[in-house]
């Protein structure tokens, strides 16, 4: 049973699992905690994209996402980032949850769970 760490430079955590064609990607938050719910959920999945390449999968290969919102007043704000962000027909498993994040001035973050793109082409 092989498990494949990245990004482990952090003793607590690794940035990306992959586990049985699997990947599993830490928790993500936007780059600048100063900016508004629309753009540090923009900036959040930028991120998501950006692993998800690194660890060989897409968009189209999430299974599943859980976001968690400081406040549920700006769920419209972010699910309005999300929606441009999934591609239509590869929506995933989504759970969204009122949460207190890591730091006061962040607004939301992401966790996912994605299958690494298949070499097979009759496999989308």
């Amino acid at each position: 049973m092989k498990i494949t760490r990245i990004g482990t430079e952090r003793r607590r955590m690794s940035k990306i699992i992959i586990h049985n064609n699997t990947l599993y990607l830490c928790g993500q938050v936007a780059k600048d905690s100063k900016a508004d719910i629309t753009e540090q959920t923009r900036s959040m999945l930028e991120k998501v994209d950006v692993l998800l390449a690194e660890a060989g999968s897409d968009r189209k290969h999430i299974l599943s996402a859980t976001l968690y919102i400081k406040d549920m007043v700006d769920f419209a704000k972010m699910n309005a980032v999300w929606d441009e962000w999934v591609i239509e027909g590869y929506s995933p498993a989504r759970a969204c949850v009122q949460a207190s994040l890591a730091r006061e001035e962040l607004l939301v973050e992401i966790s996912v769970v994605a299958a690494v793109k298949s070499n097979d082409k009759s496999i989308s």
